[in-house]
């Protein structure tokens, strides 16, 4: 687990579709004007929501801007994991990627006062805008400031296969070295993966 809204299965990191949760570094007031830290809360409420029921099952939606997966997850039970963080007030309902999927969930939360709603809080990505020099994601920040062996352990040779989907001239020469399909990105045989971003 990664934070309230992401998830690391196999070395690959996923990315809960339609949702937004708080991120690890962000504070919220509660309903006596108290900061508290909702990022963590967050991230433990996923922590034992999933907890309850192993293994989390992830279908592929797409992939972000940042090269991670994007999925609709479930327990091993079925119970949904977007879903009950928003009705938990845990998550927001990300409207402009779910499409209001969870609105009913939210209202639910809302009115309940559960969660983030028990306060009053920033929505994550006002807060993250806010924040954006120091929320860069670890495999976009230039190899002196992390070991080559930490970004390595990020990567996944499942389910990438094209440059398309690879963010960085690292990552692409990583799977040409690391999986069996990746001789596939070096198209002219020069050792070079994926020349565009190299």
């Amino acid at each position: 687990m990664i934070d309230g809204d992401t998830i690391e299965i196999h070395g690959q990191r996923i990315r809960f579709n339609g949702i937004d949760a708080p991120e690890s570094r962000q504070y919220c007031d509660d309903a006596k004007g108290f900061e508290y830290a909702c990022g963590r809360r967050a991230a433990e409420a996923l922590d034992k929501f999933l907890a309850t029921s192993t293994p989390v099952h992830c279908s592929f939606v797409t992939w972000d801007r940042y090269g991670r997966f994007v999925g609709d997850c479930r327990r091993a039970d079925g119970a949904g994991v977007a879903a009950w963080m928003v009705e938990h007030g845990q998550a927001l309902d990300w409207s402009r990627y779910s499409h209001g999927a969870y609105a009913a969930q939210q209202t639910k939360a809302e009115k309940a006062k559960v969660g983030l709603w028990v306060g009053t809080f920033q929505e994550p990505w006002g807060w993250r805008a806010e924040h954006a020099d120091s929320q860069q994601p670890a495999v976009s920040r230039p190899l002196g400031i992390i070991s080559r062996r930490q970004i390595a352990q990020s990567y996944s040779c499942q389910p990438r296969r094209t440059c398309s989907q690879i963010g960085s001239c690292d990552e692409a020469q990583w799977y040409r070295s690391n999986c069996p399909w990746g001789r596939k990105l070096d198209r002219d045989g020069d050792g070079v993966a994926c020349e565009t971003l190299c």
